[in-house]
């Protein structure tokens, strides 16, 4: 119990740390960038450290970054086909989602 809370000290500091870095810069579309997974992954990975051990905690963020890689792939396909068919946007990226799953899976298969 005592992690979790740690947990949300350390993430609510970092998510405000963030969003007056997101605040200060131009343009304000980057507020949302800075807004919480910076800080979250700080926070899992101090603790993992903390917990676990540098090697373990090198594996989270190895795998957080594939995750990214393979969410970018994801957003990149969902924009594309949001801008070619006219279905609704919720329809559009449950339906990609797997796209997503497919190439975390791999990427972690092919890198792991």
């Amino acid at each position: 119990m005592g992690e979790l809370i740690f947990r949300f000290m350390i993430g609510g500091v970092v998510v405000s740390l963030f969003a007056v870095l997101g605040d200060v810069l131009r343009p304000k579309s980057f507020a949302g960038l800075f807004g919480a997974a910076p800080s979250i992954a700080l926070a899992t990975l101090g603790l993992m450290v903390h917990g676990h051990g540098d090697q373990y905690a090198a594996l989270e963020a190895r795998s957080m970054i594939l995750g990214a890689c393979a969410f970018f792939v994801y957003a990149a396909v969902s924009s594309f086909a949001l801008r070619r068919v006219s279905a609704p946007t919720l329809v559009t990226t449950l339906a990609l989602l797997p796209v997503w799953m497919v190439i975390a899976f791999s990427l972690y298969r092919l890198l792991g």
